[in-house]
């Protein structure tokens, strides 16, 4: 099969879902793949979902049956047997002009066989995409020996690696934002701004992904990808016009100005029932993590960049949160950018109370959408994207590398020095970051 130098929708997309049984499948792609089909969004589109076992079309597609049905296949083979990616690659038969995704839905320790024997299978071509899911590694060495194998028999210019807060709506308005509003184009830089934070703080524990988070832990899970892919939308230079194409580059030069971590500059704790949940009494996985870095970029130097996440807190929020300087202690200095929930763009304002007594009061002069839009799901932006070639809002294996990179001193002080706090169920951030 001939590679596809333009997509449009009149051309057929096969859509080959490796894990299509999976929990991640139930709650992300299917919903996603039926509301992108309702919107007309994906031009031709056939779906094969794989399965190890039989398994019945209509319980795998569950509510969105309705919508799902008519495109969808499900086809049943071993994922270790090369013969059953010859078979795949029948049942598939692409043609020219034609092109073919494969969605990796599957833990990481199968994702690489996959991959190598999609590859012998001759299911490569260069019309044909990878679509992978974090994690990309556990640290840089892992990474780069998984970056390596997957490029034995995949092009760069095929690989999606998917890190869906980058799909977010808010998390696009950030980079819209700083674009196309000149009030804040011109005091995006360290001679306005006194420091940056990134939050992403969850009011739920583990619940019952013991086995996932043992092995991978704040850090891993939520630092590594989705807060510095924040902080370099944040962060990255934006001199010229917003051009979405440009923005993997621009997140990766953002990414190579940021210094590695200081391990005296964090902060790492795991909620006083995480033990006895997980069953295992020595853990000393973090599910807390707060650290502070900073950039050699001269538009940001001297700004310190605080990245803070944690499980089982007192209430669930995702945001950046910008801290303007101060020329009195009585001015307002903020600007959020919500990313979840409440999605916006909120700027404290100190304004006069009506009234004779010249009092003034806090105000937010905020932007929220619409009652009754409805915003679509970062994977719903990701599989439009993906079909359509636009990688703006993948990672690319230099923004991978980098971030673990910045993190190895703290991967290795931690490793030296496992002890680590606790904090109760349902506290503060704050309080946490204090009592640590």
């Amino acid at each position: 099969m001939k590679g596809i130098d333009c997509y449009t929708k009149d051309m057929k997309t096969t859509l080959v879902i490796f894990g299509i049984t999976g929990d991640l499948a139930r709650r992300k792609l299917l919903p996603a793949l039926a509301n992108v089909i309702e919107a007309n969004e994906t031009g031709d589109l056939s779906i094969i979902g794989v399965s190890r076992r039989p398994v019945d079309k209509f319980a795998v597609l569950g509510d969105h049956h309705g919508q799902l049905n008519g495109t969808t296949t499900l086809f049943q083979m071993d994922l270790d047997r090369a013969d059953d990616y010859a078979r795949l690659r029948d049942h598939i038969n692409p043609q020219d002009g034609e092109q073919v995704l494969f969605y990796l839905s599957v833990p990481p320790e199968s994702a690489s066989g996959i991959v190598e024997n999609l590859g012998k299978a001759g299911l490569n071509a260069p019309g044909n995409k990878l679509l992978l899911e974090k994690p990309f590694g556990r640290d840089r060495a892992s990474a780069q020996e998984m970056i390596g194998r997957t490029a034995t028999y995949f092009t760069e210019a095929q690989i999606y690696r998917i890190d869906h807060y980058l799909a977010k709506e808010m998390a696009q308005n950030i980079v819209t934002f700083r674009a196309r509003n000149a009030i804040f184009s011109y005091l995006w830089n360290n001679q306005y701004i006194e420091k940056i934070e990134v939050v992403a703080l969850e009011s739920l524990t583990i619940e019952g992904r013991a086995a996932f988070y043992e092995q991978t832990g704040a850090l891993r899970d939520l630092v590594q990808g989705h807060l510095l892919q924040l902080l370099a939308l944040t962060l990255l230079p934006l001199h010229d016009d917003l051009n979405w194409d440009s923005l993997p580059d621009r997140r990766k030069a953002a990414l190579d100005a940021i210094l590695p971590s200081d391990p005296v500059r964090s902060v790492r704790a795991q909620y006083d029932a995480y033990r006895e949940e997980v069953g295992n009494p020595e853990s000393t996985v973090e599910t807390f993590v707060s650290l502070e870095l900073r950039s050699s970029d001269p538009q940001w130097h001297g700004v310190p960049l605080f990245l803070t996440t944690g499980k089982a807190l007192s209430r669930k929020k995702t945001e950046v949160r910008v801290h303007f300087k101060k020329t009195n202690d009585a001015q307002s200095n903020y600007l959020i950018f919500k990313i979840q929930p409440d999605e916006g763009i909120a700027i404290d304002l100190v304004t006069k109370k009506p009234g004779y007594d010249r009092e003034v009061e806090h105000q937010k002069l905020s932007y929220m959408y619409p009652v009754g839009t409805r915003l679509p799901d970062a994977y719903e932006q990701v599989l439009v994207d993906a079909i359509d070639g636009h990688k703006g809002l993948f990672a690319t294996s230099g923004e991978v590398l980098r971030a673990w990179e910045i993190l190895a001193p703290l991967q290795e002080a931690w490793r030296d020095d496992p002890a680590i706090a606790t904090y109760p169920v349902g506290s503060d951030a704050r309080d946490v970051l204090g009592q640590v």
